[in-house]
């Protein structure tokens, strides 16, 4: 029985097992993507992926062990330069895998496993700049964007513009008040001017 088993031997001893998921990985290093069949794609992904994150942390250490599975210079310094570079920011998933169909000589299933950022036509964002993710814990600092920038210019003017509104209310509110206290003055202001011309008639 194999309760529990989930490795998938593909008919060979753990040390050809080893050897061939090697071979294969140094091939897609180098090519990018390889055509395989689906159970050994399947396997390779599995293989290569904890290597590839390896790879994230440019280290000596890292680079040993890397070279313990590989046992290929030129493949260690492909990952840990190009392929690195391009995968830094991608938290995992590294690699995608595509069914081919059936192989014509004995009917096995084929698949193709390449990059995922290597491939132009199903990742068309790979030539844009990536920006950071808001998270709502930020606060206001928002990514930097064409559309936040035209979206905050328009804030702006719409503040601008209701700020404008509201000091003209209020002018025109303060202009009768301004009125009435003119007149209550000149109301007050007249009987002393009288009191006073009849002082100066009386002194006369």
């Amino acid at each position: 029985m194999r309760h529990g088993d989930k490795i998938n031997n593909l008919g060979r001893t753990a040390s050809h097992r080893r050897a061939m998921l090697a071979n294969m990985t140094n091939s897609l290093i180098e090519h990018k993507r390889i055509t395989t069949t689906l159970a050994k794609a399947k396997a390779l992904r599995r293989y290569v992926e904890p290597l590839i994150t390896k790879s994230k942390d440019n280290t000596t250490h890292s680079r040993r062990v890397v070279f313990s599975y590989l046992q290929n210079k030129e493949a260690v310094t492909e990952l840990f330069s190009t392929i690195a570079t391009k995968i830094g920011d991608r938290p995992g998933g590294y690699l995608r895998v595509i069914k081919l169909g059936f192989r014509r000589g004995d009917g096995a299933e084929t698949a193709m496993i390449e990059f995922v950022d290597f491939n132009d036509i199903y990742n068309p964002n790979a030539s844009k700049t990536k920006t950071a993710k808001r998270t709502r814990r930020g606060g206001k600092k928002g990514a930097s964007g064409v559309a936040e920038t035209e979206e905050t210019s328009v804030v702006d003017e719409v503040a601008v513009a209701a700020e404008e509104t509201v000091a003209v209310a209020e002018v025109e509110e303060t202009t009768p008040v301004v009125e009435d206290v003119a007149e209550i003055v000149a109301d007050e202001v007249a009987p002393t001017v009288e009191t006073e011309e009849k002082k100066e008639d009386e002194a006369a």
